[in-house]
């Protein structure tokens, strides 16, 4: 039997009593409020060392930096707008924007806050709320139900499930780590100092043919639902395609311009939000007219060789786009340039950068592999061990 068996079986053999955040706040143990307003401007005005966080759907949601703080304390967050995820925030000097919420524990003998937030979170992946059901203070108070065993279970809950997410911490700064690695040689590799032995050339002149695609009326039902992988730019992003998430039919190819391409062919993003970056089709498929598909030609350059060229020229083709997105066309990117090594120095060079590359961005063997099977492992945990039998009134 484990300590925390133990534990439940000593002090909650019966069940444990669930509240909702709203009573258990009305009996003083904790409170909920929300932030202030503080644009931009006022931020940019008045510069500091303190962070303002705000909408918590990107990243961690750090607005900027004030001269002034609203809290020093533990305190669990979240975005309103929209309901994004809750955050730890660990005690340190910050303000809240008046679109996030905060929550603190008055009674920590009751409460562990660190729990709190771990059964809010796991409580959360299964909430909807979007920017008419709005996640105010108002609406959570009734809308999470919390499960409250006594202290020491808690605490031993928390021990357990700190252990999978600093080991997850870990690993995620060694993936950090290698990706800097692997840049570091990758430009290093791909810097040639005007070696006689390197031509240099436009992508159009490496290819046997250089294409985009097409998107099927999105009115035609019959269309999509198909067999036939249909590429969208959002999926593109220094990875291997083995599959698409829609599908198009034979009817939906006929009748637009989208076209079939082979496999191993390095596809550019041509618009949105990943536009300039690359990836490698491991399938023929098809791709809609955002996509830029280069198929090498292999008597003059490795597919894998233009792929780290590219990866490493992602800034520099981006500035060369319009718009607030930074759109990209086929033509700058035909005529953007190329150092061409021997193919025995390419092979040389992919071989070196290949390994980093697997050991950073392999979802079946590198970093990433082993971060997805410890989150898989953290999440079975997590809802097995707050999952309580609720006590008999």
């Amino acid at each position: 039997m484990s300590k925390l068996d133990e534990l439940i079986a000593e002090l909650c053999p019966d069940g444990v009593e669930y509240k909702l955040l709203g009573e258990i706040e009305e009996e003083g143990i904790l409170e909920l409020g929300r932030g202030k307003v503080i644009s931009k401007k006022t931020i940019a005005n008045n510069p500091g060392k303190y962070p303002v966080y705000s909408s918590s759907a990107i990243g961690e949601g750090l607005m900027g930096k004030y001269n002034q703080y609203m809290f020093d304390e533990v305190l669990l967050s979240w975005s309103v707008d929209g309901g994004g995820r809750f955050f730890y925030r660990d005690k340190h000097k910050f303000s809240l924007t008046n679109v996030s919420g905060w929550l603190r524990v008055l009674k920590a003998d009751i409460l562990n806050i660190r729990y709190l937030y771990y059964v809010i979170d796991n409580i959360w992946l299964g909430k909807t709320y979007d920017y008419i059901n709005k996640a105010h203070p108002s609406v959570i108070r009734n809308d999470y139900l919390i499960p409250l065993p006594p202290l020491p279970v808690q605490e031993e809950i928390v021990r357990i499930l700190d252990n999978f997410t600093e080991l997850t911490a870990e690993l995620t700064a060694e993936l950090t780590a290698r990706r800097k690695q692997y840049e570091y040689y990758r430009d290093l590799l791909l810097t040639f100092d005007d070696k006689p032995e390197v031509k240099w050339m436009t992508l159009g002149e490496i290819c046997k043919k250089v294409s985009s695609g097409g998107t099927p009326p999105t009115s035609n039902k019959e269309y999509y639902g198909g067999n036939v992988p249909w590429l969208r730019t959002q999926e593109v992003d220094f990875n291997y395609i083995y599959d698409t998430g829609v599908k198009i039919t034979e009817a939906g190819v006929k009748n637009s311009s989208a076209k079939w391409i082979p496999e191993n062919c390095v596809i550019v993003a041509l618009y949105g939000a990943t536009a300039a970056k690359v990836a490698i089709n491991k399938i023929p498929l098809t791709t809609n007219q955002a996509c830029c598909n280069l198929q090498v030609d292999e008597t003059k350059a490795l597919y894998r060789y233009v792929f780290h060229w590219l990866s490493s020229q992602y800034l520099k083709l981006k500035a060369l786009g319009q718009g607030s997105q930074s759109n990209i066309n086929a033509k700058t990117v035909k005529e953007y340039p190329i150092p061409v090594p021997p193919l025995e120095e390419q092979e040389r060079i992919v071989a070196i950068l290949d390994r980093f590359d697997a050991l950073c961005n392999d979802l079946t063997s590198g970093i990433p592999a082993e971060i997805e099977a410890r989150q898989k492992q953290y999440e079975y945990y997590r809802d097995k061990l707050l999952s309580f039998k609720e006590v008999k009134a």
